[in-house]
């Protein structure tokens, strides 16, 4: 390129990078400044303490329950997700009578608002109407109502099963998009060759969508790690932080308690953990670029 070339490609691009600092750049900069600061509600001047809120925040033990939350939550809600989506895909990819209702209706989870699947959810989890206690009564799996959020032992597990339902869609769709991709060849050829289903399944189908599952893996974790709405409305955290996660901490500490110093430094730590993941999603992302134009 030309020296006119190159500047006339920075004036072009210009508006989009002040867009993307302003956006994003400057309130995490922002973020990382304010966690070096002791601000609240009561003392609104800002009062310099460099890392001592770091050190206070990793000493707490809230906060390793907040680590170890975030890290149960992540993994068995995109593992489910993931799963679920898969198994659904493959049911849907098959030829079958209303393939397109049946196709439209699965999304419906997906496209509710988060919100309002969470009143849903709570509904449906209470201890005196909801629906599920009265499904697991006359089965005879249990014999009285369980408050299901109320307790410290059961209220991950509500949830996680509230966000999986929420969220298997958007995974159900992305792999149904990725089976119609695969090489009908390959498989007819196993078919013959007296490969059974399963066989096909992990010798054809899942090689020739892998990069798809990987970077279906990594964006639904990212997203899961920052979702905030699901676990908000219907726990607010609790029973004694049993469901705090970093999103749900920050809020908390934030707006709810004003201790905007401290919740700034939850934000940086959660800032970190997702650049973390963002490089890895890009770089599977750009190896599979790489890949398709080797071959």
């Amino acid at each position: 390129m030309s020296h006119r070339e190159r500047w006339m490609a920075w004036i072009f691009v210009a508006p989009a990078l002040l867009l993307v600092g302003a956006l994003m750049y400057y309130p995490m900069i922002g973020t990382i400044i304010e966690s070096l600061y002791s601000t609240s509600f009561i003392n609104p001047a800002p009062k310099f303490q460099g890392l001592a809120a770091y050190y206070k925040i990793l000493a707490d033990p809230i906060f390793g329950q907040v680590v170890w939350n975030s890290l149960i939550w992540t993994v068995f809600v995109v593992a489910l997700q993931n799963v679920f989506g898969f198994l659904v895909a493959l049911l849907l990819n098959q030829h079958m009578p209303g393939q397109g209702l049946m196709r439209s209706l699965v999304l419906l989870p997906w496209v509710l608002p988060g919100v309002v699947a969470a009143i849903l959810w709570r509904f449906m989890y209470d201890p005196q109407l909801g629906l599920v206690n009265s499904l697991l009564i006359s089965l005879g799996l249990i014999d009285h109502g369980t408050a299901w959020l109320a307790e410290t032992s059961t209220a991950m597990g509500s949830i996680i099963m509230a966000a999986v339902w929420k969220g298997f869609p958007f995974s159900a769709i992305v792999y149904l998009a990725a089976l119609q991709t695969v090489d009908q060849e390959q498989v007819e050829a196993a078919k013959i060759d007296g490969a059974g289903a399963t066989r096909r399944l992990f010798d054809v189908v899942l090689p020739g969508i892998k990069d798809v599952i990987a970077i279906n893996l990594l964006l639904t974790t990212i997203l899961t790690f920052n979702y905030f709405d699901i676990i908000w409305v219907m726990t607010n955290g609790g029973p004694q932080n049993a469901t705090a996660i970093f999103p749900t901490q920050i809020y908390e500490l934030g707006f709810g308690q004003f201790r905007f110093g401290e919740a700034a430094v939850y934000g940086v730590f959660s800032i970190l953990v997702l650049a973390l993941l963002i490089t890895v999603y890009f770089g599977v992302l750009s190896r599979g670029r790489h890949r398709g134009k080797a071959s």
